[in-house]
Order: structure tokens, then C-alpha cells, then sequence
């Protein structure tokens, strides 16, 4: 038999007046910075492997935009830049790094101003103590992880600029 608990009562009551006086607003609310950029955002065409991947993972989080809904423009441009990081005595490199690096535009189409901007930055290691097959999947998979990564950290950033909600 269960019995009542006032204690799991007065924490949610709290939890929930208090949630709202610190400014909190869910990103998918109605109103919400995600409901207002959700598939209305034309990402810049890609023009290297490494952008067509920032690309397509930033099209997953805003939706892509039909042609009708445009409302606005995200510029982006990506640069990577890979580095041995583990070298033996015998000069063989068996790790290396992938630094990236993306800067973000985000512009009104119908006011032409630019809401948010800026640049993220992140890093990878993969290793290439396999066969030239295995090292050059590794780094495949890295750079798509590091992509992940930018591309998750300018979704937050957008979200979370100030006014973009309505």
C-alpha cells in the first residue's frame, strides 16, 4: 500500500513556482526561440566536405526550411585544421587532433539585420596506429563527430540569444 508523501508534494510545488521567477522558458515552448526558428532557417550552401556535414546536422536541429518560409539567413563558414599529437621516438605519429573551428551569421530576411553572430571552436583525436584504411575511416568519423559538435554548439548559442523569442 502506498502512502502519501507531502515531502515529493512540496518540492514539485516549489520546484514549479520557482522555475518560472528565474527567467526559465523552455527553447520549444509556443514563443520559444525553437519554435521560432524551427524550419524557417536557409542555411548557407556547403563548399567543402566539412560544411556539407555542419550543414546537414544544423538542418536536422532547425528543420529545413521550405522555400515559402525563409524568414531567415544562417551564414556559416568552417575551417579545420589537423595536428599530429601523439608522436613515438621513432617519429610516427600514432594520434592526431582535428581542430574546428565555425563562425555563425544570423540574419533577418525581412529586415536585413543580423541577429546573432559569432564563432565556436572544439576539437577531436583519432588514431592511426591501424592500417591506412582503419586511419583513414577514423578520421572520417572524426571530422563528422567534430561537426556534430560546432553544429550543436551554434544551435545552443542561436536558442539561446536574446530576442529571438516572440
Amino acid at each position: 500500500m502506498s502512502l502519501f508523501d507531502r515531502r515529493k508534494l512540496l518540492l514539485s510545488l516549489a520546484a514549479l513556482t520557482v522555475a518560472p521567477a528565474c527567467g526559465f522558458q523552455p527553447v520549444y515552448a509556443p514563443g520559444g526561440a525553437g519554435s521560432e526558428l524551427y524550419g524557417k532557417v536557409a542555411v548557407s550552401a556547403p563548399d567543402s566536405v566539412e560544411s556539407y556535414l555542419l550543414v546537414q546536422n544544423l538542418e536536422q536541429s532547425l528543420g529545413r526550411s521550405v522555400s515559402s518560409a525563409k524568414d531567415y539567413s544562417l551564414n556559416v563558414q568552417v575551417s579545420t585544421v589537423t595536428r599530429g599529437a601523439a608522436i613515438t621516438t621513432s617519429n610516427e605519429t600514432n594520434r592526431y587532433s582535428i581542430d574546428g573551428r565555425a563562425s555563425y551569421t544570423l540574419k533577418s530576411n525581412e529586415t536585413g539585420q543580423i541577429l546573432v553572430s559569432g564563432t565556436v571552436a572544439d576539437f577531436v583525436g583519432y588514431s592511426a596506429a591501424g592500417s591506412t584504411v582503419s586511419t583513414l575511416a577514423d578520421e572520417r568519423d572524426a571530422k563528422e563527430r567534430l561537426m556534430v559538435i560546432l553544429s550543436d554548439q551554434i544551435v545552443t548559442r542561436l536558442y539561446s540569444a536574446p530576442g529571438l523569442a516572440s
